[in-house]
């Protein structure tokens, strides 16, 4: 079982639905209506779908500032899962984001929890993200980016990863597919479900 303390979170494709957003805007503001999730199977977008490469820059700068109309929504069952956990204390969650913009507030509004149990550290780079884990004394991360889950567990932080179409490839990880399971995986001090 997890420990509540031991445990933190990246944002993107683990709480935050990232790619619904980006799919949403594609076709809201650049009429690209023939994308589909599961059409994003790798983690670089570009690499494996057919929108010109500024587009995808653009859509991803308008994400990160929060300049778009459509809501940026939490994947399912994330909400539960995350306000039962801060009932046992603050959440960290940790995001290769070059820097926070509105991300923070999107966190403490969707989970309707004081700002102040939340934190979010952006590390400008997945290589950073290990070290700020150890330093915080985590030892157990949520994480969606596979790459990034070998580097975690080359430095002694164990990845769990989020099951998601753009990580489908083998990996010696423990994995969940939904925030049940994950919520199955972690040892509740005693806070009702």
């Amino acid at each position: 079982m997890i420990e509540t303390a031991s445990l933190a979170f990246d944002i993107d494709g683990v709480f935050a639905d990232i790619m619904s957003l980006f799919i949403d805007i594609a076709r809201d503001e650049y009429n690209i209506d023939n994308l589909l999730y599961q059409d994003i199977s790798c983690y670089y977008i570009e690499e494996c779908v057919d929108i010109k490469p500024e587009i995808i820059s653009d859509i991803i700068n308008k994400i990160l500032d929060g300049k778009h109309s459509a809501p940026l929504k939490p994947i399912q069952g994330s909400t539960r899962v995350l306000n039962r956990l801060s009932r046992e204390g603050p959440l960290l969650f940790v995001t290769a984001r070059p820097y926070i913009g509105p991300i923070h507030n999107w966190i403490s509004q969707t989970l309707s929890i004081n700002p102040a149990l939340v934190e979010v550290i952006a590390t400008g780079s997945f290589e950073a993200k290990a070290d700020v884990l150890l330093g915080k004394n985590i030892s157990y991360f949520v994480e969606d980016r596979l790459e990034t889950c070998f580097a975690l567990n080359e430095k002694g932080v164990t990845p769990v990863v989020f099951k998601q179409p753009w990580n489908r490839e083998k990996h010696p990880f423990l994995e969940v597919g939904s925030w049940d399971e994950l919520e199955s995986l972690i040892n509740f001090n005693g806070s009702a479900r």
